[in-house]
């Protein structure tokens, strides 16, 4: 949270009580972290002249060491569907996009935690990227801060859900992704219910109990194949955890938060579908077994095409028929509409500027030229 050139200390990032500690730090009362987390992510005012309910010679002292700087801007457009895309600029001059999804009263934020992916999911154009740094938690939540703020000037609920689903894998990047969404959750921060905040994983294991144990919010699970050989092929990191191990944790951590009524939570599969991979009818009853003793709801996403991708997209007539075989059997199935593909802001193809330290982006180039010169594909 350090802007080294500067010298100054980003509040934007900071939860609660690492607020009431940089103000203790000042020899300050502890109440003020409440105030100047209202006026930033409340009434999104970044100019400590402005907060007007605070001393003036603290406002003076906190413009000497201190500083409220999301991201910067630098390109937005509005799909036709509504759907709207940010591209913003980090320290370092790399670039993420953030996508806002208006749906009735619903207006749900996909939200950013890596530059580029670590992962290499093999439907997902943002893995083809490669992979360059985590984003700090300023960056995250100033994904949220920038969609409020920007959208319907100092109303927070300009957002009423977030998805952590937009560039990387936001579980290997815990450190950071856990105070931004304890800001999103503050009653001084965003005021967004636990229901309504939502981390999606490719399955990370260790990394789902240690988020079981820091807080409460929706899990989602990147899962797209039924079994372990064909998901090894979609989600390379199953050869790590593989599917017993990944359902084992989706249990643990619905017992975890289970409520004294008995009420069942659920978790989000994710299921992307690829035409003649994991569509079949043979897929889902396959589906059904896994999930037998897990509580889910399972979100049918269909393919986004992205260039040289070596899938096509399911018929609506094979999407339609895999839904019909898992709600016979009483499971709760979705198919998610197609949002922002006109301004690629549709699921797996967000893309920003990655200076990839994996070389995969590079390997990925070379691998399409190769089949662009021999006419076919690998």
């Amino acid at each position: 949270m350090i802007n080294v050139e500067q010298g100054k200390v980003n509040l934007l990032g900071m939860t609660l009580p690492d607020m009431e500690s940089f103000f203790a730090s000042m020899g300050q009362a502890r109440f003020r972290a409440s105030q100047v987390m209202k006026w930033i992510h409340q009434r999104g005012v970044t100019d400590f002249e402005l907060m007007t309910n605070i001393a003036k010679d603290l406002r003076l002292q906190l413009a000497e060491v201190a500083e409220v700087r999301p991201p910067s801007v630098v390109y937005e457009h509005t799909a036709a569907d509504g759907t709207h895309k940010w591209v913003l600029e980090l320290d370092g001059g790399s670039r993420i996009e953030t996508v806002l999804i208006p749906d009735g009263d619903r207006r749900t934020l996909c939200v950013s935690s890596q530059v580029g992916c670590s992962l290499d999911c093999s439907f997902c154009s943002t893995g083809k990227q490669g992979f360059q740094r985590d984003l700090t938690s300023a960056e995250i939540i100033g994904q949220v801060f920038i969609a409020c703020r920007r959208d319907q000037g100092d109303a927070p609920r300009a957002v009423s859900n977030v998805v952590m689903m937009g560039m990387g894998e936001p579980l290997l990047n815990f450190d950071a992704v856990v105070p931004a969404l304890n800001i999103m959750l503050d009653d001084w921060g965003y005021g967004l219910s636990k229901r309504r905040v939502t981390v999606s994983t490719s399955g990370l294991v260790p990394m789902m109990d240690r988020l079981g144990e820091a807080l409460d919010v929706a899990l989602a699970v990147s899962l797209h194949a039924p079994n372990d050989a064909l998901r090894n092929e979609l989600v390379p990191v199953n050869r790590r955890y593989p599917l017993r191990e990944l359902m084992a944790a989706c249990r643990r951590y619905l017992q975890r938060y289970q409520g004294p009524d008995g009420g069942r939570r659920r978790i989000t599969m994710e299921y992307v579908m690829l035409a003649g991979v994991n569509d079949q009818p043979e897929h889902a009853r396959e589906l059904l077994r896994l999930l037998n003793d897990v509580p889910s709801k399972i979100n049918l996403i269909p393919f986004n095409p992205f260039p040289h991708a070596p899938y096509q997209r399911s018929s609506r007539e094979a999407v339609l028929a895999f839904q019909k075989i898992l709600q016979d059997a009483g499971l709760t199935c979705t198919v998610r509409s197609t949002r922002g593909d006109d301004i690629d802001a549709a699921c797996g193809q967000l893309v920003g500027q990655v200076q990839d330290k994996t070389r995969r982006s590079q390997r990925w180039q070379q691998r399409v030229a190769v089949q662009e010169i021999s006419g076919g594909s690998s």
